[in-house]
Order: structure tokens, then sequence, then C-alpha cells
């Protein structure tokens, strides 16, 4: 994919940094759609050439106008059309003819209004594949290329945002006009400044993934920001983030929408656990993109950017003047998953050298009020903590004259030690400007530092290591042909094959030769209806538990086999699986669906009867091994059942990460063959005795499935 990322930077050039731009449909007036991209234009500076094209007009902005593109001098790099939807086409096709590399649509009226719409839009996307241009929207605000001035958009916001003076590094990529403008100038009142500006429209033609191939690829572009309301390519999107990493930039998006899928009957629970957000949250995660909830804390995020390059990570260490802020402080911040570690003895008698004996040195740091008295402790502090291998972050909090008169320390030792310190100030220190261009990042109120600093330290702690990018690339499994009858049996023997466990168990055609299996097997034994048409077994009468001789076998089947028939008498019916009655100390789900945008997505939880009520899950894209097994494991509420809980035996959790990461393979064994795969339960016996399926289940692709 990094051969795709790469010719997707080149085709956008054009777009995104165009040498020369035309308007189609160009106005004099800067309050209108195709005037006010040439009035930034010549407003901010632009050094490429600007071509205005309308009959009626013999100037635009101090520009000659063209009557018409063919008039143009020369085939330009970008073709705007400021046009209605219906001419867009046939303008597209005279931009074509002119040699245009790039155009860009701002007109409305296309898919989004269905219809009339949808025909036009079906017309503009058949004639772009037929030409080798790049056509961006329709229905776009326009691009705006802050290093270079070429604004193609026509958002008042740049007349209204602070100016930017210099260079910038950061792009703000977003699915909407609006949305676009208004983390912008958040953004530039902070400081920030931009290398791109670019909101997508209906993406007929390039979609979000494309632009974020091409940021990935921008030298000028070391942090981007983006506002996603749905992927159309999952693939390519992870393989741009996977770049991001590799080139170590940050990634912050804002995912829009509640909605979960599954809302009607299903035959697995993974469906109705494994939701759009769900499945985001966790490819994001995985990807290491910060996951943003609110425009102020991209904005701010973005600002903390800037000081990636310091030294960083999720333990964090407080300095406070106030033992009740640094209180406040440790727990807002071990509640959004940073640690504030107890500090090293050396360490704590280091700071108890000039802190009373009522201030705390263990962490959170309370230099109290005795810092007025001996200012110049603060620097040895900040300078002991700043050389500690226990801590990757130090957080000073000092309002007002406080902060100033530790400014100086704090920017000296930020200066000589490469580690990451932030203030926060709810005063009104004097020297805020100061520190931030000391290398201090300044914030002025408690929760936005929280809210906007924890994720910064996380994703700074995993760019350390990435290990799903590392499995992701590991050689595929072979692929597995799916058996033409997927009853319960046959689907456990699959997924043998890729290393899930399953326990004794065998067929049975007739009642006695269910008993004759069950003294083979040895009691007590569960007898199960065999079906490839009856999912919820239960549901169907069709399971007895705790059968402990021959006689109740041999009555068991009969009595399955008839509630079956009666609950669905339809369904294939091949008898009866005998199986061991097992015991263990928790049962899990390990379940896999396909995602329309990711693909196969994993979900693991609290497995058994209560799985959709409780929703103890945790969620991973594939594939995965048994690191990331583990961790999935370690974020359930219901672990500590696993470890021992109040005197609990001790779950087989090395067993479990290895079957998990055998039924990833299995899955992705499958290739496009399944839509959803599940084991529910996969029961965790002792330590040291395994786990072990006691059920399973996998539905085809594409065949549409009942729940009788």
């Amino acid at each position: 994919m990094l051969t795709s990322v790469k010719t997707t930077a080149h085709r956008l050039e054009p777009l995104l940094n165009p040498a020369s731009i035309a308007f189609v449909g160009a106005s004099n007036n800067a309050a209108r759609i195709g005037g006010m991209p040439i009035a930034h234009l010549t407003k901010f500076g632009y050094q490429g050439k600007i071509y205005p094209i309308n009959p009626k007009y013999e100037e635009v902005f101090g520009q000659r106008c063209y009557a018409d593109i063919e008039s143009l001098p020369e085939a330009p790099d970008l073709v705007v059309l400021a046009i209605a939807a219906p001419d867009v086409t046939a303008m597209l096709k005279r931009c074509h003819a002119k040699g245009a590399r790039a155009v860009l649509v701002y007109a409305a009226g296309f898919a989004e209004e269905g219809g009339k719409g949808k025909a036009l839009q079906d017309e503009l996307e058949a004639y772009v594949a037929s030409t080798d241009m790049v056509v961006a929207g329709p229905n776009a605000m326009g691009f705006a290329n802050l290093n270079t001035q070429a604004h193609t958009n026509f958002a008042s916001v740049f007349n209204t945002a602070p100016m930017q003076s210099g260079s910038g590094s950061v792009s703000l990529l977003t699915q909407s006009g609006n949305v676009c403008a208004a983390v912008y100038a958040i953004a530039r009142r902070l400081g920030v400044e931009f290398s791109h500006f670019i909101n997508t429209g209906n993406e007929a033609c390039v979609d979000f993934a494309q632009y974020l191939e091409y940021l990935a690829q921008d030298d000028a572009t070391e942090v981007a920001m983006g506002y996603i309301e749905e992927l159309r390519d999952g693939q390519r999107f992870i393989a741009a983030a996977e770049e991001f990493a590799r080139r170590d930039k940050l990634l912050i998006l804002y995912k829009a929408g509640e909605t979960e899928k599954g809302s009607e009957a299903v035959r697995s629970h993974t469906s109705a656990l494994a939701g759009d957000q769900a499945v985001y949250q966790a490819a994001f995660r995985q990807l290491n993109i910060i996951q943003s909830n609110d425009f102020v804390q991209m904005a701010q995020l973005a600002h903390l950017a800037q000081y990636r390059h310091k030294s960083a990570g999720k333990r964090v260490a407080i300095i406070t003047i106030s033992g009740a802020l640094g209180a406040i402080l440790a727990d807002k911040f071990i509640g959004q998953g940073l640690d504030v570690p107890t500090l090293p003895q050396a360490l704590q008698d280091t700071l108890r050298a000039g802190i009373p004996d009522y201030g705390m040195v263990s962490n959170p740091v309370d230099v109290t009020g005795n810092v007025v008295n001996d200012p110049g402790f603060v620097r040895t502090a900040m300078e002991a903590l700043a050389q500690s291998d226990a801590v990757d972050a130090v957080v000073v909090y000092a309002p007002g004259y406080m902060l100033d008169r530790m400014a100086d320390d704090l920017c000296a030792v930020t200066q000589q030690f490469n580690k990451l310190f932030v203030a926060i100030d709810t005063g009104a220190a004097k020297t805020r400007e100061q520190l931030r261009s000391g290398g201090v990042p300044v914030f002025e109120d408690i929760g936005v530092a929280v809210s906007s600093l924890s994720p910064f330290l996380l994703w700074q702690e995993r760019r350390k290591h990435n290990r799903w990018l590392d499995v992701r690339h590991q050689p595929a499994p072979a692929r597995t042909a799916l058996p033409a009858s997927l009853d319960e049996y046959r689907t456990k023997q699959l997924l043998v094959q890729h290393g899930m466990p399953a326990g004794a168990e065998r067929v049975a055609s007739t009642a006695d030769e269910a008993a004759q299996v069950a003294d083979a097997i040895g009691y007590p034994v569960v007898l199960k209806v065999l079906s490839a048409d009856i999912a919820h077994k239960t549901e169907a009468g069709g399971v007895r538990l705790r059968l402990q001789n021959a006689g109740e076998v041999r009555k068991a089947f009969d009595e399955v086999l008839a509630s079956a028939k009666n609950y669905a008498p339809a369904a294939r019916i091949e008898g009866a699986l005998i199986c061991k009655m097992e015991s263990g100390v928790a049962e899990l789900i390990v379940g896999a669906t396909r995602d329309p945008v990711f693909g196969m997505t994993l979900t693991v939880g609290l497995g058994g009867v209560l799985t959709e009520l409780y929703k103890d899950v945790s969620h991973r894209v594939l594939p995965v091994d048994e690191a990331i097994a583990r961790e999935m494991l370690g974020e359930l509420k219901a672990f500590p059942l696993l470890t021992g809980y109040r005197g609990r035996a001790l779950g087989d959790v090395d067993a479990a990460c290895t079957a998990i990461a055998g039924f990833s393979r299995a899955v992705l064994a499958l290739q496009e063959q399944a839509d959803e795969v599940e084991v529910n339960p996969l029961l965790v016996q002792e330590q040291g005795q395994g786990v072990c399926m006691l059920d399973a289940l996998v539905l085809p692709a594409a065949k549409t499935q009942t729940t009788n």
C-alpha cells in the first residue's frame, strides 16, 4: 500500500499545491463564492498564476479575466468551478480538453439531494473515471495551502481569524466545510500555524483516505487534524495512518455518529456487540490515532504537538503549591489512563531537603508556600525530576505571579533537559508567552489541561512501538476451505486446525449411538442438537446438561430432536453432538464480524447467556497475536475473574491468549468466505489446564440468514 500512498500524493499535487489556478464563474465581488477565493489569493500573496474566467468581466481583483477556458494561455494545474450542478460535467469535459490536471467543484445539488442530484453525480463520476484528471468535491468549500497561500476556498474564516505569519506544519482535513472553518478559527487563536486546509465535500472521486495519503507524504505536514462522518475505504485509510506512524507524525481525528449497527435480530451475539463506533475506536487505537471529541481539544492537541519531540510518556510527576490541587490533578490524570508513580526514595530525599515535613514529596510534589521564601529550590526540584527515569513528563501547577516567579527556571530546565514540562496557570501569569516560546506549553484551565494532555501523553507512550502494525505485516495464513455444512461439530473442527482447543465430543445419529458415545466419553455429558440451520440451540430446546447415564442420554436424544423439529420444521437435523461436561473458571465470547469499513474485527468479552446484557467487551481489527489478546482480556471489567478474584482459582490466561490468536488466524484463513465467526462460550479452565470451545458458529458470506 506504500506505493498507493506515493501514487496518490503525486496525483493530488496539482489539487493541493497548484502553480496556476483558473476560476470558472469568477466574480469581482469578494462576498460571492466565485470572488472570495480570488480575493484571498491577491490579499495573502499567492505567487502562482491566477486565471479568472467569466465573459462578463475584463478584470477581476486586478487580474485579467478570460471569456472561457479555451482562451487561457496555458493549461492550468487546477480549475475551480463556481457554477451550477447541471453545468459541471460539460465543463469538466472542456477542462480536460484544455489539459487541466485537477478540478475542484463547489456546487451542491448532487448525491446529497438524491434523485436527479444522484444521477448528476453518477454522470460526473463516470466521466472522471475515463480521464486522468483529479476532481475534488462536489459540494466542497475548497482548500488552502497556507505555506504557498494557494487559496481555492470561499471560507470567510480567513478574513476573521488571526493571520498566519510563518510556515505551518499542521494540516486540517474534514468531511464538513463548517467544521473545517470552526476548528481552524479555534486553533489559530492558540497560535497553531497550518499547512493545509482541506474539506472533502461529497468525495465523488477523491475520498478522505486519499487526502490522508497525500498528507502522510507531505513534508510540510507534521500533524493532521480530521473530522470523519464515514470512511469509504478502510484499508486505504489504514495504510495512510500507518504511514503517519512510520514518519512519526501525529494524527488527531474526530469521528461523528453514535449509531450502532445490529439493531435487527441476528444469529450471533458478536454482531450485537461490535458496533460502528466501537470498531472505529478500536482501529484508531491500533493505529495510535488520537480520537478527539471536542473542537477545542483538537486545537489544544495541535498546539501540544509542537512539543512532541520532547521525551514524554504516561508516567507523570506533578508539582504544585497546593496539596488539594495535587490530589485533584492526580485523580484526573489517573482517571484518563496516565500513571502518577510514587517517586524513588532517593529522589524524595532530594525533594525533602527543600520541602517542609507537611509538604508531600512522593508524587504529587507539594512545594507549599515555602516556595516564596526559597524560590531557588524550585529549580532544584525540577532538575531532579527532569533527570529521573521514574517519570516521563512533569506538570507544574502554579497560578499567576507564582508561575511568573518560576518561569525563568522552568524555561532553563526545559532547554537543558529533553523532558516535557507543562504549566497550568489558573491565574493571570504574565510569562505565558515566554514559557510557550521557551518550550513549555501553558494551559489556563485544569479540565482542558487534563483532557488534552492525557491523550497526548498516551500517544507519546504508544509511538515508541506499535505492535499491531508489526502483526499486520506478518505472512497471512493459508486459505482454509469452508465446509458445505456448517454445523457446530464441523465448525469446531475447522477452528481446531488453527489452535482453538475443543473438548471430548462425538456425533451420534441415533439414541442408542448417543448412549454408546456417552459411555465412551465418560459422564456427565452434554447432548446438543446438531444442525447447521439452528444457531441458538438453547432457544430451540436443543440442549440437555449433566446427563449421568445411558438412559438419560437416550431420553434426552429423543426430546432434543423432537423439540428442534418443532422449533424449526425446515431445519436440517443431523443428529446430536455428545460432549464431555466441562467446568472451568470463566466463560468468554470470542467472535469476529465483517465491518463494512475495516473488514474482519474481533470482539472478546464475558461469555455465556448474559453476554449482550453486560456488554463487557474489547474490540480489535484483525489480526491479533497473543500479546494483543492479553491486552484485550486486560481491558475487560471481568478480567479479575481470571486472576483469582476473592479466592477464586486462577484461570489459564496464557492458554486463552493462545486460543484467541489461533481464532484470529482461523478467521483470516477463511478470507472472504465468512461474514461472522463466533466461539461462545470459550471456557477458561484453571491455570495449566487450558481452554475449551463449548460452542461455535460460522455465518457464510453473502448468504441471507434467518434466526428461525
